[in-house]
């Protein structure tokens, strides 16, 4: 059975639910800027992206349905350049839940703008994890997108359990990146020279060494921080604005990370509700800190004050 926390009570209640999949998603194609397509085709594509990611087993561990991972795909499409070719956008959204409460703490909040793929409802969707770079590249380019960020998604909830518990999930994400499908100039984010702000550098840096730091702040900012705020809210608190010294630390060693912008595209929000509960001397020190590590964010910590 898969390890996780839940208060007693929701364990009482559902201990006697059966096995399920890994992955609770809902998925949503924005087509307003589409014209010209059958509704179907919309219709379809949602229907079958929602079943390719909660039906396939991502993990070999079981999964309760309580234990599965809340997760959200809007899909914004913004261009149909060619027959059954789309160019669209991704915005990736998932959760844990925090012990003892009733609330969740978001693990992604990520918009991946690099997304060019083929759509026909009448051919099925299909991935292999060990499948031939560029066959099919458009259409392989779809489920690569979802089984990369499928296994971002698992081992950031792992390591957010257990200190490194994610890294197997990360591995299997890098091999999605090793096998992306090419082509040429059209599909990109998977490759190190298409920027310094994509897939390729997010998935490389949860794995480098020199960011072996962030394992144990999302580690601690999880299980030793949220998980223990019912129970030591104040304690909890300071635990996880402890973490802020170390980010900034990361920040300086390696200017322009998108791996933190990452992590607080989630975690903004939740630190500044977790600042404006400290006392007024304490809160100027956090925010000073929050503006030095997270400038594209300043406006909303600004506001604390």
């Amino acid at each position: 059975m898969r390890k996780r926390l839940f208060s007693v009570a929701l364990l009482l209640t559902v201990s006697a639910c059966s096995y399920a999949q890994e992955l609770n998603c809902k998925v949503k194609i924005m087509h307003e800027k589409i014209q010209g397509v059958d509704k179907e085709v919309f219709n379809s594509m949602e229907r079958n992206i929602t079943s390719f990611i909660n039906t396939r087993k991502w993990t070999n561990d079981q999964f309760q349905t309580n234990e599965r991972i809340d997760c959200n795909i809007m899909i914004n499409l913004v261009n149909k350049p060619d027959e059954d070719i789309f160019e669209a956008t991704m915005n990736i959204q998932a959760t844990r839940p925090v012990y003892n409460t009733g609330y969740t703490s978001p693990l992604i909040n990520f918009i991946d703008k690099d997304f060019k793929f083929r759509y026909n409802q009448f051919t099925p969707l299909q991935f292999d994890d060990n499948r031939v770079a560029g066959n099919e590249p458009y259409a392989a380019n779809l489920t690569a997108m979802i089984a990369y960020y499928a296994y971002l998604i698992l081992g950031l909830d792992y390591d957010s359990f257990a200190l490194n518990g994610g890294s197997d999930f990360f591995k299997k994400a890098q091999n999605v990146v090793n096998n992306a499908p090419e082509s040429g100039k059209s599909i990109t984010g998977w490759k190190a020279v298409d920027g310094n702000k994509n897939r390729y550098w997010i998935i490389d840096q949860l794995l480098s060494p020199r960011y072996k730091d962030f394992h144990d702040i999302w580690y601690t900012y999880h299980r030793k921080g949220m998980d223990n705020m019912a129970s030591k809210p104040e304690e909890s608190r300071k635990v996880i604005l402890e973490t802020l010294p170390k980010l900034i630390q990361m920040n300086r060693e390696n200017p322009g990370s998108i791996l933190l912008q990452f992590f607080f595209n989630a975690k903004s929000d939740e630190y500044a509700s977790i600042v404006s509960q400290t006392d007024p001397g304490e809160r100027t020190r956090y925010l000073a800190m929050l503006q030095q590590v997270d400038v594209q964010n300043v406006q909303k910590y600004n506001s604390i004050k």
